[in-house]
């Protein structure tokens, strides 16, 4: 374990969740524009430090092709935790993304009056302080990250042991960013290392206002069963994409094969592909012969008028 990541493991988590609940209570009265620049800062760091991310990367994935070897880690995990050049740059350009959405903070989303001379309004604000666990894929790291500041709330990311250097030298950057932004506290973003310090987070109920759990169903109810913190999880179920009889061909074939062969090994790559029985005859074939020349492993076809899956 590197010099950064021992001096962040004898750090107190409750102590890190205090200096992120200051830090977004700042966070949120700082302007939009002020947000948005720190937003293009960080990703113009990320593009300037690229050499960094990807030999960090190379660290985690010379260690996890061992993992991999030994029946550790699986083949879909270790895809995930690689990053390349495109992905680096898909990295800045998300970032960038966020900045040049709408500012969601102080937006007016209802107004109802309860009496006379009595009105209530409801205005979107930042939630505080979230904690992030999640597992293998770096680029999390910048997504969420953006979302954070974006949304004037301050993190406290939990990424997996196998994601270790990249994750460290991700966050680094980014807290390099804030530096030239005295108005933005760089505790707005934090990370943590240890299983040990995710049942401390756990536990910090005053201090920590959401936790998303990313990864299996399991894992999601074990974190909703041991924190009195709200839990935003997600449903487990196989990722479908539905072609309606109205569908356009040309565009239906290209989004089912992206959906599967873009990144196969995202959560959300397509496992099911659902076909309207009145344009399965041109559909079908055309389909089934791109995924399989893809290399897509596509189980033969079985009789029957309307279940037909690929």
């Amino acid at each position: 374990m590197t010099q950064l990541a021992e001096a962040v493991v004898r750090t107190n988590v409750a102590e890190v969740a205090r200096r992120a609940k200051s830090a977004a209570r700042l966070l949120a009265a700082v302007p939009a524009e002020r947000r948005d620049a720190a937003l293009k800062a960080a990703a113009d760091a990320i593009e300037e430090r690229k050499l960094e991310i990807l030999l960090a990367n190379e660290r985690d994935c010379d260690e996890a092709v061992r993992a991999v070897a030994t029946g550790q880690m699986s083949r879909a995990l270790f895809e995930r935790l690689r990053v390349s050049e495109r992905g680096i740059a898909q990295m800045a350009a998300s970032v960038r993304g966020v900045a040049a959405l709408p500012d969601p903070l102080g937006r007016k989303l209802a107004v109802t009056e309860l009496d006379e001379g009595l009105t209530l309004h409801k205005e979107s604000c930042p939630i505080g302080v979230i904690g992030i666990i999640f597992e293998a894929r770096p680029e999390i790291v910048p997504q969420i990250s953006a979302l954070a500041l974006k949304s004037g709330n301050a993190v406290i990311l939990k990424g997996g042991s196998e994601a270790l250097h990249s994750n460290q030298v991700l966050v680094s950057i980014w807290s390099d960013a804030l530096r030239q932004f005295l108005d933005i506290p760089r505790d707005v973003i934090n990370l943590l290392y240890t299983r040990e310090e995710v049942d401390e987070m756990l536990s910090l109920a005053g201090e920590i206002d959401l936790i998303i759990p990313r990864g299996s169903k399991e894992f999601v109810q074990f974190v909703a069963e041991h924190s009195r913190i709200p839990v935003l999880g997600h449903g487990e179920g196989i990722c479908h994409v539905y072609i309606d009889r109205a569908a356009d061909l040309t565009t239906a074939l290209k989004i089912a094969f992206d959906s599967k062969v873009q990144y196969p090994a995202a959560c959300n790559a397509m496992e099911t592909l659902l076909v309207h029985e009145a344009i399965a005859a041109p559909f079908l074939p055309e389909i089934i012969t791109q995924l399989r020349a893809a290399g897509v492993e596509v189980p033969p076809r079985r009789t029957g008028p309307q279940n037909t899956p690929i």
